[in-house]
């Protein structure tokens, strides 16, 4: 969240492991294209990357657990090996293949430093969720929180705040088609597993995902530095969206007069802003303590 736009007020209303079987490191083309990002959530997204690596425990965990998970392959180095097929066991999922792989084996699958601990999946892209099925599926809830990100590019503050958005019991995270990053290993990993459980829904036009919240009784609450009111005194309950910007730019101007009010988190004066994704934690918490 930024200081540096001014505030305008806003409107209402992823046998032994040989070389050549192994994944080449394709970080930069995970995740689903744009192609099919407004499917249903029965059918996986079409163009999806059938090279979508996850990696790390937490996210090879949480999405064996999770049935909207298509897994094609898992490898595992021999330390955790049986703590995976304990976990395939747990989930009725036995039929997923799990080779053995050396670290240098998994090393180079992913990007350098990549901190994978031992195990990889080979996964489609998940079903894709619209704006208009998340509204329906929460059209009698008297409690809901979503994030709505304003060109937030970053795919590790983008999975930190989808971890903090499970934590404290947001019901999504929005973003528009462009400028927003793709489901790749990295967020998934930054996500920590919280991928699998909270919707994380590429909407296409930010504002007029926002006009579609405010029909839904949603109030949508801008994040702006320059805010009149903290978020604390603006007391929102009931259906709420939380907007923010990326950290250097904020909301952009449309975003911003789309609002139906800015808020801003309480700094001091000794810093100008906080990264975005520490203050989604921060704003997430202070919705969910009300």
């Amino acid at each position: 969240m930024s200081r540096r736009n001014k505030p305008r007020s806003g409107n209402r209303h992823q046998d032994d492991v040989g070389q050549d079987n192994l994944p080449q490191n394709d970080e930069n083309r995970e995740g689903n294209s744009r192609r099919g990002r407004k499917r249903g959530r029965d059918s996986a997204p079409s163009g999806g990357n059938s090279r979508l690596i996850l990696f790390g425990r937490h996210p090879v965990m949480m999405a064996i657990a999770n049935p909207q998970r298509t897994i094609h392959k898992i490898w595992a180095t021999e330390t955790v090996r049986d703590e995976i097929n304990a976990a395939l066991a747990d989930a009725e999922r036995t039929d997923i293949p799990v080779d053995s792989a050396g670290r240098t084996d998994l090393d180079e699958m992913m990007p350098p430093g990549t901190v994978h601990q031992g195990m990889a999946m080979h996964c489609a892209p998940l079903p894709q969720l619209s704006i208009e099925e998340f509204i329906a599926d929460h059209r009698d809830s008297e409690q809901c929180t979503v994030i709505v990100l304003d060109q937030v590019t970053d795919p590790h503050n983008v999975g930190a705040i989808l971890r903090s958005a499970a934590a404290f019991g947001a019901s999504a995270v929005i973003v528009p088609d462009r400028h927003a990053p793709l489901e790749t290993g990295v967020l998934a990993k930054s996500a920590s597993g919280a991928l699998e459980t909270i919707p994380y829904i590429h909407a296409g036009n930010l504002n007029q995902t926002i006009d579609k919240l405010k029909n839904a009784h949603f109030w949508l609450a801008g994040m702006d530095g320059y805010a009149e009111k903290t978020l604390a005194e603006a007391d929102l309950k009931g259906r709420v969206g939380i907007v923010m910007g990326s950290e250097g730019e904020g909301l952009r101007r449309l975003t911003r007069e789309n609002c139906d009010f800015l808020v801003k988190l309480p700094m001091s004066d000794r810093i100008e802003s906080l990264n975005v994704s520490n203050a989604a934690a921060v704003a997430l918490y202070e919705l969910y303590r009300k």
